[in-house]
């Protein structure tokens, strides 16, 4: 009897969740045409979107030309700039697609887009993914965090978190000044705007000597702000220290 009703129950449970993909079929996340799968891309939005594959900067994560020959690779900026931080992945590059889901996530409200550019994290950071990792976001300042209501880089930290089975701490990084905004900005004013910009929270410093630690940010372009994060766990112990984007702000060609 107990078999029959849980088989009933199944059975209703799909129905009406047939009924609801009729009445509200799947979204692109991008465009929001119908698709197959929920958190899908239709094929337009898919062809738009700018995965990062291949041969990389192992520093920062930027596409470089010609074929993975299994030894690290660096590009120019990352060659002539001090990067305080070991490794890096991004997974997607930031435009078309790309910089629609990333302004959708930070402006739009669609905080249900973290899990599933998680998977595209997960995916982009294998390669740099250490056992007992500790995962943080670059933190909001406190006054941006009331007006935005949560901090997108935690949403994506916390969600790659429990794809990839690693502890998060999502107030390991605090911001000591309300910096402005990036946007304009040459490298050098971007790197001079953020120095010493991001301390590591005095409550979390225990335990980070020696330990493995992997920052994660929606988008990154000259890498100023992955820098003052760095430099401050850095200074606290955590080794080795490494950065991941959602998106990288990429040079054409």
């Amino acid at each position: 009897m107990e078999t029959e009703l849980t088989g009933l129950r199944g059975g209703m449970q799909s129905g009406l969740q047939r009924g609801l993909r009729l009445l509200f079929p799947p979204q692109c996340m991008s465009c929001g045409g119908t698709v197959a799968e929920e958190f899908g891309l239709c094929p337009d939005c898919w062809r738009e979107t700018g995965f990062i594959r291949g041969l990389v900067c192992d520093k920062c994560g930027t596409p470089l030309p010609g074929e993975a020959e299994g030894r690290a690779e660096y590009c120019d900026d990352c060659l002539t700039i001090a990067r305080p931080w070991d490794r890096g992945r991004a997974a997607l590059l930031y435009r078309d697609t790309g910089r629609r889901l990333v302004l959708a996530l930070k402006h739009g409200d669609r905080q249900d887009l973290a899990r599933p550019l998680a998977g595209w994290l997960a995916a982009a950071a294998a390669p740099i993914l250490l056992p007992g990792m500790l995962v943080a976001p670059i933190p909001l300042h406190w006054r941006r965090f009331l007006k935005r209501r949560f901090n997108q880089s935690a949403l994506l930290s916390g969600a790659l978190a429990r794809l990839a089975g690693l502890d998060h701490c999502p107030d390991l990084l605090q911001r000591r000044r309300a910096t402005p905004s990036q946007e304009g900005r040459g490298r050098q004013e971007r790197f001079e705007n953020m120095a010493e910009a991001i301390r590591v929270n005095p409550a979390r410093i225990g335990g980070l000597t020696g330990r493995p630690v992997l920052i994660v940010d929606d988008v990154m372009t000259s890498g100023a702000t992955f820098a003052a994060a760095a430099d401050a766990l850095q200074a606290v112990g955590a080794s080795p220290v490494s950065i991941l984007a959602l998106a990288r702000v990429a040079k054409d060609g």
